[in-house]
């Protein structure tokens, strides 16, 4: 097995530097030249390479900039050969300081362990831009040192320097741009799995309850038993509160690494609006995941920090979902914030089919559910529940409306329960 994932590392790198060095050589292709001519060029390729560099790190900076200025100058070559059927010594020379340009860079990179910077984008812009320029100059001077046609005054090495700055911090721009997207979309990932156990810790912890009970009633019945000497069925009993007290404490054990996973993610502070965002998100995906045409629609006059994003999260995800699985094939979902008096208000409302008025006294009851599969299998009906508790662990409440179509959900909570406590 470790050589098998070897040989995968080893295979993946590879890859990593033959396509760092293939697209940076087509990318260098894309070019100006302020100098005149070809002796000096400024194109894409040094973006490239930088960009690739940081978003595929390979396994060695110095093999992949020896490779990539090997390739970039064949490419070049190959070039003149087959658009210019030229091939001398004069067309070689003219492309071989180019190697010193993606060599040095990519030393300079291995030198400063490029890795330690990519969460500080102005140092890293700042080495970016002190190695293009020093990689740049090396190889301007080198073609004026075989060439003796480049011109090196002031004018040259500030246009360097100033095309150095521009092209690294682009490329740390743009790097620090993906890189947060991606931490973003990571966050909402983790917040989405964060809300769904809170939901199911609540779940558990009234199920502990239940366990509580059935021990206790279990080890009086077993007394009971001992009592009137009836030894066996005594046994028995007491068997059996023993192995539902042990159920309790492996529940007890899931619930803690549960409640230390959610608390965890409660660290983060969210605002009202970046919860609805992603509800919103999370449930566009839904919808087309389901294949149906929902427009959402949301109207918030309040706003402020929470820390209890998780609850919130969790309630709010799954009466949205419902109102998305309510939905046949087209319609609405209108999501309203406000503040009234000293409540914050949810209200989700949606174009569905609606709950007919005879279920408003039962639907909030574990084991409800009006939604069957294909198979005629009644879903877990534990949803709305679950809401239910999450809005009684934060003292509030929650009203169901019936209007013509579809249904509505007004949720109550006290603001001072949700708000961001401020030390």
């Amino acid at each position: 097995m470790f050589s098998i994932n070897k040989f995968t590392v080893k295979n993946t790198n590879t890859i990593a530097l033959i396509l760092t060095a293939v697209l940076t050589a087509l990318a260098s292709e894309i070019k100006v030249t302020p100098f005149g001519g070809e002796a000096f060029r400024f194109g894409l390729g040094s973006i490239a390479f930088f960009l690739l560099i940081l978003i595929w790190p390979p396994a060695s900076l110095i093999r992949t900039g020896f490779v990539t200025g090997i390739v970039v100058i064949c490419f070049r070559i190959a070039e003149d050969i087959f658009l210019f059927e030229v091939f001398d010594w004069t067309s070689i020379r003219s492309h071989l300081p180019a190697f010193l340009y993606y060599f040095i860079f990519a030393l300079g990179l291995h030198v400063i362990k490029v890795d330690r910077y990519k969460t500080t984008p102005l140092i890293l812009g700042a080495w970016a831009v002190l190695f293009e320029f020093v990689g740049n100059g090396v190889e301007q001077l080198t073609r004026h040192w075989m060439q003796g046609q480049v011109n090196l005054d002031l004018q040259t090495w500030a246009l360097l320097g100033g095309v150095a700055i521009i092209r690294s911090y682009f490329v740390v721009g743009l790097y620090s741009s993906i890189t947060v997207s991606e931490q973003r979309k990571r966050m909402q990932e983790m917040l989405e799995v964060g809300s769904e156990l809170y939901a199911e810790s609540l779940y558990l912890e009234k199920s502990m309850n239940h366990i509580e009970r059935i021990t206790a009633s279990s080890h009086d019945l077993y007394r009971h038993l001992k009592k009137k000497e009836l030894h066996q069925l005594s046994a028995q009993a007491l068997h059996i509160a023993q192995e539902i007290h042990e159920v309790k404490k492996d529940s007890q054990r899931v619930l803690s690494g549960i409640t230390k996973i959610t608390e965890r993610k409660r660290n983060h502070i969210l605002l009202l609006s970046d919860v609805l965002n992603l509800v919103v998100s999370a449930n566009k995906k839904y919808s087309e995941l389901l294949k149906k045409n929902i427009t959402f629609h949301v109207n918030s006059s309040v706003d402020f920090e929470t820390d209890q994003q998780m609850p919130l999260l969790a309630l709010l995800n799954n009466l949205t979902a419902n109102s998305v699985e309510a939905i046949t094939n087209k319609g609405e979902i209108h999501i309203k914030l406000f503040e009234e008096s000293a409540y914050t208000c949810f209200v989700i409302k949606d174009s569905g089919k609606g709950i007919p008025k005879e279920y408003a006294s039962t639907i909030f009851e574990t084991g409800y559910t009006t939604k069957y599969s294909d198979q005629g299998v009644a879903a877990t009906g534990i949803g709305l529940s679950h809401v239910k508790e999450i809005i009684h662990a934060l003292e509030g409440k929650i009203e169901l409306e019936f209007p013509e179509k579809g249904a509505v959900f007004r949720i109550l909570i006290p603001t001072k329960n949700i708000r961001k406590r401020v030390e």
